[in-house]
């Protein structure tokens, strides 16, 4: 009886565990998901059956959800939403179905990146030691309520593409002193809350080891704090072919993983929806260069809003069709990277 009972658990156990266990991180951000949902927006597996957005990226291989956060956000659904509450209720959503979690902090009322780091509005009359402050104090606040709801992040990303800097001008790349301050407050205010989490610093144009190279060196030469590079890629943004760029980025990750001995990962990617083979063929290669750093430094992808159809969100890089279905730029994920 002890055998067939042994036999019964071994099958059980062999029929839901999944083919192979692929160690990447393969993830989504989706801070539009809620406002489309409200909306009314539908969405629709490749057989055509309505589920669950986040049901359907999970039967895609995606394994982590990435939420942003702003400070103060409007109500536009494009630009705001995305406050303390939202990112909360989502990451509850999406733990609760067995996904890991990223908060990506934007330290502004909207989106930062290198072109724009704008304050919030309620800071920006702050002194820089206001400032230093505000960045623990809001990051404190927002990972404080996690953990409230059971919720601690595998990583967090002290500031969004910033290889400009964050909160300008105080915080921006003239100024490298204050910039490290900055960081190493949000840095030290993750681990305040688990020492665990890791911490992601995140720069756009994975494919530009000149610009890694100068922000890290720079920010590691005035005492800057991080566990995690994080790379932007987006190969098809200005009429670049992936091909032409997908070997520098293989280098840049490789780079950082050595030079720093740091993990790496690409935080955001996307490519046309409109030409869902060839963004297939992206991904693909975007997880293999990934995969390919040495040592097991390069850890993940995490694709920009797959979800954000075009007649929604005015955005050309998802990978939902108008239809309400994935396109076969999604399937990359599911697939066996070697």
């Amino acid at each position: 009886m002890r055998k067939y009972i042994t036999g019964v658990v071994i099958c059980l156990f062999l029929a839901l565990t999944p083919a192979y266990s692929d160690p990447l991180v393969k993830g989504a951000d989706v801070g539009w998901l809620p406002q489309m949902e409200a909306s009314n927006y539908k969405f629709y597996d490749a057989q055509g059956v309505q589920k669950d957005c986040l049901q359907i990226l999970k039967e895609n291989g995606i394994n982590t959800i990435r939420l942003r956060v702003f400070v103060h956000p409007s109500l536009d659904k494009k630009n705001g939403h995305c406050g303390k509450d939202e990112v909360v209720a989502m990451a509850v959503r999406a733990q609760k179905m067995g996904f890991r979690v990223m908060i990506d902090f934007h330290y502004s009322d909207t989106f930062a990146g290198w072109v724009t780091q704008k304050k919030p509005i309620a800071w920006d009359n702050h002194s820089f030691g206001q400032l230093l402050n505000d960045v623990y104090d809001h990051t404190t606040d927002v990972l404080t309520a996690l953990k409230t709801n059971g919720i601690t992040p595998e990583w967090v990303q002290i500031g969004n593409e910033m290889s400009t800097g964050l909160l300008w001008p105080e915080g921006n790349t003239y100024h490298w002193d204050q910039l490290a301050q900055l960081v190493n407050k949000g840095y030290d205010a993750v681990k305040a809350i688990d020492s665990q989490t890791k911490v992601v610093i995140h720069l756009e144009t994975g494919g530009n080891n000149e610009k890694f190279r100068n922000f890290f060196d720079n920010l590691k030469n005035h005492g800057g704090k991080w566990d995690v590079i994080g790379m932007s890629f987006y190969p098809d943004w200005k009429f670049n072919v992936y091909g032409e760029t997908i070997d520098k980025l293989g280098l840049n990750l490789t780079d950082m993983a050595s030079r720093y001995g740091k993990e790496v990962m690409v935080v955001e990617v996307g490519g046309e929806v409109n030409k869902p083979q060839r963004t297939y063929e992206m991904l693909l290669a975007v997880q293999k260069k990934v995969k390919e750093v040495p040592n097991g430094m390069g850890i993940g992808v995490i694709y920009w809003e797959p979800e954000g159809e075009a007649s929604w969100s005015g955005y050309g890089f998802s990978c939902w069709g108008k239809d309400g279905k994935p396109t076969k730029a999604l399937t990359a994920f599911a697939q066996k990277i070697l």
